[in-house]
């Protein structure tokens, strides 16, 4: 029988007295969440442990306190979930709090090195600070948003927003540690990347533009070698993005947020319109733009140039403003071979102080070797999973879509950073979501994950119970 059958026997059994309807209470796997949190923090102590073992032989000093902080935080994290979003995804939260500790412990090992390096410092503590307050901003979102469907009456907000973030970089002089890069913005000793922070803020205005707009974008007006091309008037976005996103490689040289600012547009639009023209489109124009733009910035064209010949540092005589780096991390890589070296016992500090920021995968896959940097990447995987599970289950179109662009973002990030690292793709300068060193990325990763359990909690939860049906009056004889 169909679901909308309007046959008279169905509604004459619709109108049998007391019938009620109770939908299926889904589990909140909060427990399972818990279970999972134990192994996320008990995987980092563990690593801690290796880690001082190898490099002097006994347990580290700090092991205690490292232990029951993290164990503070992820129970805390935790609490908040069960509390305000309880029927959220039960992975999330373990699989960040466990690429956190990672990260922690990674750049822990590469400090202790620092005695063998030059303009090296402590970064652990700093590190483990940013832990914190992004655990807090965490808490703070799942407390504070109650619905993620308000986010859509701020779409045009978050575009401002969003810009005056991309753009503030650009007025603050860059120095010469920064390599040309005017992603940051300083006062003092204290900084911040605003981009980590605008990739989710535009996700929201791209969510809740294209939600009123995808029917337009979706229309085609001709075909073109198997391709279904949109109608000229609809290109007008995707020109701006493109546009702007060329104006921030240009002022900035940063390639790696404008490749994620342009890339999360058109998976979006793809996901929003299902037309493949869209990708086309997308991967013609960032190809043509970033060609252009690196015949004319030097900064970009040095990294395009390390990337095409990795080695060149270390010619008899090499080309001016070469870079070592990405030829160190291949060497790590291929030292590291199967099963690694082993946690405190590689080389890859070496790479000096991109080891904690850029490159810290040269670090992970020198010593857990290509098994371990596979599961590193397993878990990113993981993660990617659940957000786009997320974005199918929630009931909304615009929570699908600010789902699927988070989703899409962190993705992307992962992509660019380890394409550049292993030498896949010309080095970006972004940074490991959770694992490398940097305290804007941490904070804004915790956010966006905040965000997706959110999101689920929302489409995972049982509907309400309709009412019971009201029993027909009984009917007295007729006389």
């Amino acid at each position: 029988m169909s679901t909308f059958d309007l046959s008279p026997e169905t509604n004459a059994a619709n109108r049998r007295p007391n019938t009620t309807i109770t939908p299926a209470a889904a589990p909140n796997r909060r427990n399972t969440e818990l279970v999972m949190l134990g192994f996320a923090v008990l995987v980092p102590i563990l690593a801690y442990a290796n880690v001082g073992l190898a490099m002097d032989g006994s347990l580290p000093a700090g092991m205690l306190g490292y232990g029951i902080g993290m164990a503070a935080l992820a129970l805390i994290a935790h609490l908040a979930v069960r509390r305000f979003a309880p029927y959220a995804d039960p992975l999330l939260l373990p699989l960040a709090t466990l690429l956190n500790g990672l990260g922690l412990v990674m750049i822990w090992r590469l400090d202790k090195a620092g005695k063998l390096l030059r303009n090296n410092f402590a970064a652990a503590p700093n590190q483990l600070m940013w832990s914190g307050l992004g655990v807090a901003v965490f808490i703070g979102v799942v407390l504070l948003l109650k619905d993620h469907r308000i986010l859509q009456r701020y779409t045009y907000i978050s575009m401002v927003v969003a810009l005056v973030l991309l753009a503030a970089p650009a007025f603050f002089p860059s120095r010469q540690e920064d390599f040309g890069a005017k992603i940051w913005i300083r006062f003092g000793s204290f900084s911040i990347q605003p981009g980590e922070f605008a990739k989710i803020i535009l996700t929201i205005f791209f969510a809740g533009f294209l939600m009123v707009k995808k029917d337009a974008l979706a229309l085609a007006s001709r075909r073109f070698m198997g391709l279904m091309l949109p109608r000229g008037r609809d290109l007008g976005p995707i020109l701006m993005v493109w546009l702007l996103s060329i104006l921030i490689l240009v002022f900035e040289t940063d390639l790696g947020t404008s490749f994620l600012f342009f890339g999360l547009f058109v998976v979006m639009l793809y996901v929003a319109t299902e037309r493949t023209s869209w990708i086309v489109f997308g991967l013609v124009m960032s190809v043509g733009g970033a060609a252009v733009v690196a015949t004319m910035e030097p900064h970009v064209k040095t990294r395009i140039n390390a990337w095409l010949d990795p080695m060149a540092a270390f010619a008899p005589h090499p080309p001016a403003n070469s870079s070592e780096q990405i030829g160190q991390t291949l060497m790590a890589l291929g030292s590291g071979g199967t099963t690694g070296t082993g946690l405190g016992q590689g080389r890859s500090w070496l790479i000096q102080f991109a080891a904690k920021s850029d490159f810290i995968l040269g670090s992970f896959g020198e010593e857990l070797g290509l098994t371990g940097l596979m599961a590193v990447f397993m878990i990113y995987a993981l993660i990617v999973q659940r957000g786009l599970r997320t974005a199918l289950a929630a009931r909304d179109a615009f929570g699908k879509l600010l789902a699927t662009g988070l989703t899409s973002a962190f993705a992307l990030q992962v992509f660019v950073v380890a394409g550049g690292v292993t030498g896949l793709i010309p080095l970006t300068g972004m940074t490991m979501p959770f694992l490398a060193q940097g305290g804007s990325s941490l904070v804004a990763n915790w956010a966006l994950i905040a965000l997706l359990l959110k999101i689920s909690d929302i489409a995972r939860r049982p509907a309400a119970e309709p009412a019971a049906a009201i029993p027909e009056p009984t009917r007295g004889p007729v006389s």
